[in-house]
């Protein structure tokens, strides 16, 4: 159906280990096999990956334009409230991406309630922990859905 790539930002390889009253206490593998299962059960296929350097999360997005990636999962983490560059690189490639984060961003400090990421996505999932990625992943099945109904719309105009 759909190549989903999730991109997890900064610290989020200290997932279980981290502010557990924010974040849990499930590992980034842990979360990443769960995702998988949910995708794969919805016949989708994906990639995870995750990086500290702003750089890497750039070129992923880039990457993902190359190898035809038809949606992004994306906790930027401490970039979605800093990082220009992420916001330019989404609309470079325009390929559709949920924002996601675990902990409700407004909640928390103000500096966190603002994302560059936020009017340019499909759609924002936060403060539902790991349960926002699999809320992630149900609303690409559902863009995935609706983008194929209409791609057969304009196929018999």
């Amino acid at each position: 159906m759909a190549s989903i790539l999730v991109i997890n930002g900064p610290n989020m390889n200290l997932l279980g280990l981290r502010e557990p009253e924010f974040y849990g206490s499930s590992t980034l593998p842990e979360l990443e096999s769960h995702i998988k299962e949910i995708a794969h059960a919805n016949g989708h296929t994906v990639t995870c990956m995750q990086s500290n350097s702003e750089h890497v999360l750039i070129e992923a997005i880039h990457g993902a334009m190359e190898n035809e990636t038809d949606f992004i999962i994306i906790n930027a983490g401490g970039y979605a409230h800093t990082s220009i560059a992420l916001r330019d690189a989404f609309l470079a490639t325009e390929i559709p991406f949920v924002e996601v984060h675990m902990s409700n961003v407004f909640e928390r400090e103000e500096y966190r309630q603002r994302s560059y990421l936020s009017d340019i996505a499909q759609g924002v999932i936060c403060g539902f922990g790991t349960v926002s990625y699999m809320l992630a992943v149900m609303a690409v099945t559902s863009l995935a859905h609706a983008f194929s109904e209409a791609d057969d719309e304009d196929e018999t105009c």
